[in-house]
């Protein structure tokens, strides 16, 4: 119990320091956007670089973690992100920061498969829903709940750049830490952490032929458009289409935060009882409701931060579910790492990359009004997509959670 959740505490720090890097400048973009001469088409391509270089990484990364362990990938990636962390601040104009971001995203995107799987390996298998929620509260606590309050207050006494070198020191001490304590797992004892309970070799493509992982790819998408549309272009659809000052912008910001961080640990602690796939169609049809709410509202910022309060906590609930338990769960322990790193990489290269993109070109030729739709309509397909899931809790499904016939494994 101690290991448990020494690990999982200083995992879910990791991904928290994940999340401040990569949104912290969401809340800033008013700003940068004036210094740096940049436009919604420029904004939509920073957030999108970030996002196609996260998934590259974590497709490629995920794989690695399941070759050479995921104390390995987890530490060293923690590091590197840590370090490029105020490198934001250097930029001059749009090519500076899409450089930046997108070797920054690299290093984060190999850091979310193999943490995601450290997590659910240091936990008990009844556990990994609420542990795993715990974990992947941690980003959008600190880069959407806090970080937008931290900075917009930041911004009235100090320049926009110096606010990037604070974040560098904590990662490298929260890297030392998990050098000091993460354990790497023996495949045969992470076998327990799946429906499949198979320990044996498998190549990486074997990972396609379980039913719940193409699903999850397809979800993920739904769910990182919904995230990144919102969250990137919301600090200007607040302050240029309702026309709220800085200070309501970085308040209603803060229920983006808010409503992930707690929907990401009582959802998923939710499904470890009930099973996954019930709370994710009661999470994609929660999350549809409030964003059809929020595209008719106006400038009152309680009521926005509510909306999106309940919009985030819903989402989230998604993204935690889909890239861990009903992803992990679902394959033999050999391709634990690959099987979320192939959810996530898809869902943040097509989802997170191209969507902000195609938000950001909606935004200059039409409107930025108009990017709420898009998400509703990602929702929707999302719904399909959570319908045609296969349970994976082991309180609902046991050892037989996932009924696909395993492929064969590799000799050797």
């Amino acid at each position: 119990m101690t290991y448990e959740w020494k690990a999982v505490i200083l995992l879910s720090l990791g991904f928290g320091l994940v999340g401040i890097d990569r949104f912290m400048i969401m809340p800033m973009f008013p700003t940068v956007m004036r210094e740096l001469s940049l436009s919604y088409q420029d904004l939509g391509n920073i957030t999108g670089i970030l996002a196609i270089a996260w998934g590259v990484a974590a497709l490629l990364m995920g794989n690695l973690a399941d070759r050479i362990g995921r104390r390995k990938v987890v530490i060293g990636s923690l590091v590197i992100f840590s370090l490029l962390a105020g490198a934001s601040g250097l930029a001059t104009g749009a090519g500076g920061l899409l450089l930046v971001r997108a070797i920054m995203g690299f290093a984060e995107g190999a850091y979310t498969p193999a943490s995601i799987t450290a997590t659910l390996e240091a936990s008990k298998p009844t556990r990994h829903g609420l542990n795993l929620g715990i974990q992947q509260t941690a980003m959008p606590l600190f880069g959407l709940g806090l970080a937008p309050i931290l900075v917009t207050q930041l911004l009235e006494v100090v320049d926009w750049r110096w606010i990037f070198l604070l974040v560098a020191a904590p990662g490298l001490i929260v890297a030392f830490l998990l050098h000091r304590v993460l354990r790497e797992v023996p495949r045969a004892e992470a076998a327990r952490h799946t429906a499949t309970h198979d320990a044996s070799a498998h190549r990486w493509t074997d990972v396609f032929r379980y039913r719940n992982i193409p699903l999850n790819m397809i979800g993920m998408l739904c769910w990182l458009t919904c995230l990144i549309v919102t969250s990137a272009l919301m600090p200007n659809y607040l302050t240029d289409y309702l026309h709220l000052d800085v200070k309501g912008m970085g308040f209603v910001l803060s229920g983006i935060g808010f409503g992930a961080s707690l929907g990401t640990i009582l959802m998923p602690w939710l499904s470890d009882y009930l099973g996954r796939k019930p709370v994710m169609i009661l999470s994609v049809l929660g999350a549809i409701g409030f964003l059809m709410l929020l595209a008719s509202a106006g400038a009152d910022p309680a009521w926005l931060f509510l909306l999106l309060f309940g919009t985030c906590f819903f989402n989230f609930a998604l993204i935690c579910l889909t890239v861990g338990p009903l992803s992990v769960e679902a394959v033999p322990a050999a391709l634990m790492a690959t099987a979320s790193g192939v959810v996530v990489g898809t869902g943040e290269i097509f989802g997170g990359g191209l969507a902000p993109i195609i938000a950001g070109t909606i935004a200059h030729q039409f409107g930025i009004q108009y990017i709420v739709h898009l998400a509703i309509g990602a929702m929707l397909a999302g719904l399909l997509v959570c319908l045609a899931l296969k349970e994976t809790a082991p309180r609902r499904a046991g050892a037989a959670a996932v009924t696909d016939q395993a492929p064969a494994p590799v000799e050797g």
